[in-house]
């Protein structure tokens, strides 16, 4: 079981994105606010849970949280600002929607930029640590995998439907027969160095 709250007795929103490693598509960040006493098993980071369930939690968290939003960076801005600076964003753009003002924030990873006045806390696998980090990771990547899945209807030969945009072999061996596309991002190795490629 997942800890609720990092802050004790403050509305605290967690954070988290998804899709820096990919070659294409926008990068995508969820922020969620849960209720104090919240409890649920079944959360967790979402790279250890299958797609189905991924989307049973979905629904789940979006019924249950006090507030969520879903925050999106196209490529052509990664490609302006850097995919850092890009994840960060989202994931300010996702807070810039909440219906409830959180009073501490709490972000996955290690890298965060002030957000208004509001205190904020960066936590390394913090996805597999806080239920509300946890249930960002949920609505980001699930957002972000229906995105690429309509990506995949318009551009077919890349197999995002598949990959979901990350460096796949089929990906790139896509990227070398047919060029890229408007949802590329032009600012990485889209080709890679080496057959050993990583695939989050």
């Amino acid at each position: 079981m997942l800890e609720t709250f990092y802050n004790k007795g403050v509305i605290e929103a967690g954070c988290d994105e998804v899709g820096r490693g990919c070659l294409a598509g926008s990068v995508y960040a969820a922020a969620v606010i849960l209720p104090q006493d919240y409890k649920n098993d079944e959360l967790n980071d979402s790279k250890k849970l299958s797609a189905k369930k991924r989307n049973e939690l979905r629904a789940v968290i979006e019924r249950d949280a006090m507030a969520w939003a879903v925050g999106v960076v196209t490529a052509e801005e990664i490609d302006e600002i850097n995919i850092l600076n890009a994840s960060i964003l989202a994931m300010h753009r996702a807070l810039d929607q909440l219906k409830v003002r959180p009073e501490a924030i709490i972000v996955d990873g290690n890298r965060f930029k002030p957000y208004h006045d509001i205190p904020h806390t960066t936590i390394i696998k913090g996805d597999g640590k806080y239920l509300s980090i946890a249930a960002a990771s949920i609505l980001a990547k699930t957002y972000r995998d229906d995105y690429m899945r309509k990506l995949a209807e318009e551009y077919p030969q890349y197999d995002w439907d598949v990959n979901k945009g990350y460096p796949t072999r089929k990906h790139r061996e896509a990227i070398r027969k047919y060029g890229i596309t408007k949802y590329h991002r032009k600012s990485y190795n889209l080709l890679g160095n080496t057959e050993l490629d990583l695939f989050e």
